[in-house]
């Protein structure tokens, strides 16, 4: 039997898995990456632990499933997207910390370009809303702020990319340069009409064309990866950033199919097939993964809302707030309480994304009381995420109906926090539709390794793909309607309270 290598490199970890030809996780590796903050609004990574981590899950992941390099037949990448790296060509040293996705540095330059006019413009080529959360200006950042970069940039001797190109550059020992549809749709200078870069947004940011990597299929033979990384030249098939990969990974291949990742951020991903539909929600129009033989033939669009803290709020219970030791216990002590009190938690620490496109906002916990215990706050912050991803729905929902066609009937879940049942049922109910939860939660890494097996023939097509998925559980609705939108408009008056007096 053929085995995959997914390499899944996410905000706060690097994993590797090793999967067989059926989708089933025969080995993992996880290590956890250094999160920087060096001052308000910022957040870095080191791209040089980025890379040594992830290589050395790899060879763990390959090492517990007793395999070497040349038993792999393929390797996938999916990564945290729009986090951006800018490095030397000549050595692979990065120039600076990579500017994570959820970095804010670049609010005033967004708040400039809305001020002149280009809201419009940048979404009708690139399906995108400014925001700092895309790379362009975190790119733009570092070619003006570092020393001589832009000049070198031009010179082409610097090479940008966002986390999967960085990879598949120490992977292939700097031989590839290379991104897929799906990443490059996230920069906001990429083109999803034209299938390009657009050198009218190049322009504007500043950005020589000398520095961008090439764009290819999500899944193609990208080069193969220099024997002294893991024993074998392995051919890299797939790449797709990490939400795109688990909307493949779900098996979501047709218009209307919509799945949520509950990660350290929630994307909330609807199929629309060879439509690139513009969201008047505040959704995104984003590339699919892409399984053509270019990137300009049989082009698959998704809408996405993005909420920037999911996950990371129970990160911030354990690291932050101290009321648990482990993410793992966060659900027992919510269950502690019946419910949350009256208490609502807003967790905007870096602002807060679709579909309110809020970047000042910060969290807010309101309706507190002398009776609040640190088990409501808790139970408060496991809805908050439930919350927010129900917001992304119900204008995806609108989007879907003005478009001619009909709301979710169900979603299908994914990643880390999806294995906690209290907010899978609670996000059931304040959907008012079943909620979804596969048998391989680990979809994202699971839609690489697919992706890599299409491209080097261990699969034929995706309908192979789609016979392979399963469901674990479905959690149907248990409250009424009446009560879940009650509780939607407690939500939504405490974000109007949490962004009231924004500029």
């Amino acid at each position: 039997m053929p085995y995959l290598l997914a390499l899944d490199q996410g905000t706060s970890s690097s994993r590797s898995m090793v999967f067989d030809a059926d989708g089933r996780i025969v080995s993992m590796a996880q290590q956890e990456l250094t999160q920087h903050y060096p001052q308000p609004g910022w957040v870095e990574h080191d791209p040089l632990e980025i890379w040594r981590t992830q290589l050395a899950t790899a060879r763990q992941a390959l090492a517990q499933a007793g395999l070497r390099g040349q038993d792999i037949a393929a390797i996938g990448i999916t990564n945290q997207r729009e986090t951006t790296i800018l490095w030397d060509k000549a050595t692979g040293e990065p120039l600076h910390p990579a500017i994570v996705w959820q970095d804010r540095r670049g609010v005033p330059t967004c708040e400039q370009l809305h001020q002149q006019g280009w809201a419009e413009p940048i979404q009708a080529r690139t399906g995108l809303r400014i925001d700092s959360y895309f790379s362009a200006t975190k790119l733009q950042w570092l070619l003006t702020h570092l020393p001589d970069a832009m000049a070198r940039a031009q010179r082409g001797e610097l090479a940008f990319g966002t986390v999967d190109t960085w990879l598949l550059w120490h992977l292939t020992g700097g031989a590839v340069h290379a991104t897929d549809v799906s990443n490059a749709s996230r920069t906001m200078l990429y083109n999803i009409h034209t299938h390009q870069w657009d050198e009218a947004l190049l322009a504007l940011f500043h950005i020589p064309p000398q520095v961008l990597p090439t764009v290819l299929p999500s899944s193609t033979v990208y080069g193969h990866t220099h024997p002294d990384c893991l024993g074998a030249a392995i051919p890299i098939g797939g790449v797709a950033g990490d939400q795109q990969s688990a909307l493949f990974g779900q098996a979501c291949f047709s218009p209307g199919m919509a799945k949520n990742t509950y990660g350290t951020g929630c994307f909330l991903l609807m199929h629309t097939g060879d439509v690139a539909q513009t969201s008047t929600n505040g959704l995104l129009t984003t590339r699919a993964a892409h399984t053509g033989r270019a990137v300009h033939q049989q082009a698959h669009y998704a809408l996405e809302g993005s909420v920037f803290v999911g996950g990371a709020v129970v990160q911030w219970l354990r690291d932050g707030l101290h009321a648990i030791d482990s993410s793992a216990q966060v659900e027992a002590l919510a269950q502690s309480v019946p419910d949350a009190g009256g208490v609502v938690f807003v967790p905007a620490f870096t602002g807060l994304g679709a579909p309110y496109w809020q970047a000042h906002a910060r969290g807010t916990l309101t309706g507190l009381t002398r009776g609040t215990t640190v088990a409501h706050i808790a139970r408060a912050a496991l809805e908050s995420i439930a919350y927010q991803s129900a917001a992304l729905l119900q204008a995806m929902s609108r989007d879907a109906v003005q478009a001619g066609g009909v709301p979710l009937t169900e979603l299908r879940v994914d990643g880390g926090a999806c294995v906690n049942d209290l907010l899978m049922q609670f996000q059931a109910d304040v959907l008012s539709i079943p909620v979804v939860r596969p048998a391989v939660v680990e979809t994202t890494a699971l839609g690489a390794a697919y992706l890599a097996g299409l491209a080097t023939g261990v699969y034929r097509h995706t309908d192979e793909l789609s016979a392979r998925w399963q469901a674990q559980r479905r959690f149907e609705p248990q409250m009424s309607r009446e009560d879940a939108a009650a509780r939607l408009s407690q939500w939504e008056h405490a974000v109007r309270q949490a962004t009231a007096d924004l500029p």
